[in-house]
């Protein structure tokens, strides 16, 4: 990682002005102040007057106005209201970001200026409520680090799909089965899919809840009833339900 860039102080600038006067080169100069020559001869060359010469003072609040104040959404409150009203309608930053692009609107921003002004009002206003805003409104910027609990590390003589033989997938041969849960959010039902390639032959399994003992309960009481030629395999996706 690079260097963090600290902006010339009043001091700094001061030091400058009487050193330049005196006629030392750039180099000599950034030496006395452990800077850059660059940095010298950038800020000698925009702030120097034909006639005055280098200022300090002057030079010191013509770079304060240049930095940065603030999201264009906070000074724009026009497009502030626009970004904020399909915000509330479900839209993305990035779906309003291209919206304004394709409209060839120029009040256009991009998606990552909206995220940061929303979690700037988050954190200056101490309200909660702005991360609503966003899509997964989550309270803070970035994936979750926590590790993940996919059954995928936990199945145990867990077999991948990928060595399936591959006769299975053209459906000659009966008896080989796929099965997922369906979940629906009224009234938290559990649905147990289990599909025949062959036959296409599908049923359905309600169950009280979608843990992997349920899942295995009917499982086993499905197959106990069909000859061994029905019940050659049985394929499964990484869901809690089948770890």
């Amino acid at each position: 990682m690079g260097q963090k860039y600290k902006q010339l102080s009043l001091e700094e600038r001061c030091e400058i002005a009487c050193r330049h006067a005196c006629g030392q080169s750039h180099t000599k100069i950034a030496a006395a102040l452990d800077r850059s020559p660059s940095t010298i001869s950038r800020e000698l060359k925009r702030h120097i007057g034909v006639k005055v010469g280098y200022k300090p003072g002057y030079a010191h609040e013509q770079a304060k106005a240049k930095r940065w104040r603030g999201s264009r959404l906070a000074r724009q409150p026009d497009l502030q209201k626009y970004v904020l009203d399909r915000l509330a309608m479900g839209w993305s930053p990035a779906q309003i970001s291209g919206r304004l692009t394709l409209d060839k609107d120029s009040r256009s921003i991009s998606h990552e200026s909206i995220y940061r002004f929303v979690y700037a009002e988050k954190k200056r206003s101490d309200d909660c409520a702005w991360r609503h805003y966003l899509p997964c409104a989550k309270a803070r910027r970035g994936h979750r680090t926590k590790r993940s609990s996919s059954p995928v590390h936990t199945i145990q003589n867990r077999v991948s799909i990928d060595k399936r033989p591959l006769y299975i997938a053209k459906r000659k041969q009966p008896g080989h089965w796929e099965a997922d849960l369906m979940l629906f959010k009224t009234c938290s039902q559990n649905v147990l899919v289990i599909h025949e390639r062959t036959s296409r032959f599908t049923i359905f399994l309600k169950q009280p809840n979608k843990t992997a003992a349920t899942s295995l309960a009917s499982l086993k009481a499905f197959f106990a009833n069909l000859p061994p030629q029905l019940r050659r395999t049985i394929t499964f996706d990484n869901g809690n339900e089948f770890a």
